[in-house]
C-alpha cells in the first residue's frame, strides 16, 4: 500500500482544484490517502531576508514533511494570468529553499481545471515543467475545462469524454505507485 497525499494548488475555500482533488481521491482504493485542504494553510510570502533573519516557517517545515513521507502526490494546480497563483507558486519556493530535491522520485499525478475552456492548461504546463527539477516523477496529467459545465459534485466528471481520460490518467497513476 502506497501512501499519498493530496491537495489542490488553490488556497481559496471554495477551490474548485480542490474539489476535483477530493473528487479524484474518492475513485482510488488500497492506499492511503491523506487530503490537505490548503485553505487552511497560510505561508508567509518568500523573502531571502526573511529566510536568513527567521528561518523557515513551521508551516513550511510540516509540508515538507508531509510530502517527504507520500510515496505519491495527487495535486491540481489553479491559473491566476496564465501561470500557477502566487500562492503555490510561493509554497514551491519555500519548499524548494529547503531541500532543492524535495520531491525526489515522488510519483505525482498532476491535474488542473478552472471555469474556462482552457482548462487551466498554463499553469499545469508550468508545473509540469517545474516539478521534474525538483525531484518530481509526474506519471500522468488530467486538465477539466470548463469546470461547473464538465463537473457535478454527485456525480464527479460528467462528461464521458473527459470521465474517460481521467480514469485512463489515474489507473496510469495508480499503476506506477510502489
Amino acid at each position: 500500500m502506497s501512501s499519498i497525499l493530496a491537495f489542490a494548488g488553490s488556497n481559496s475555500s471554495t477551490s474548485v482544484n480542490f474539489k476535483l482533488v477530493k473528487y479524484t481521491i474518492s475513485q482510488i482504493n488500497g492506499q492511503e490517502v491523506k487530503l490537505l485542504n490548503m485553505a487552511n494553510h497560510t505561508f508567509p510570502m518568500y523573502s531571502e531576508d526573511r529566510e536568513k533573519q527567521l528561518g523557515f516557517p513551521e508551516a513550511i517545515v510540516q509540508m515538507n514533511t508531509a510530502i517527504a513521507v507520500a510515496d505519491a502526490l495527487v495535486l491540481s494546480v489553479n491559473e491566476h494570468n496564465g501561470g500557477p497563483s502566487a500562492y503555490f507558486k510561493n509554497l514551491l519556493d519555500w519548499l524548494s529553499r529547503m531541500d532543492r530535491e524535495y520531491m525526489d522520485k515522488t510519483k505525482v499525478f498532476l491535474m488542473s481545471t478552472s471555469p474556462g475552456g482552457r482548462g487551466a492548461i498554463g499553469a499545469l504546463e508550468y508545473v509540469k515543467n517545474a516539478l521534474p527539477r525538483l525531484g518530481a516523477d509526474i506519471v500522468a496529467t488530467f486538465s477539466l475545462p470548463s469546470f461547473y459545465t464538465n463537473f457535478d459534485e454527485d456525480k464527479g466528471i460528467v462528461d464521458p469524454e473527459l470521465s474517460n481520460a481521467h480514469a485512463k490518467a489515474l489507473k496510469a497513476f495508480i499503476s506506477e505507485l510502489p
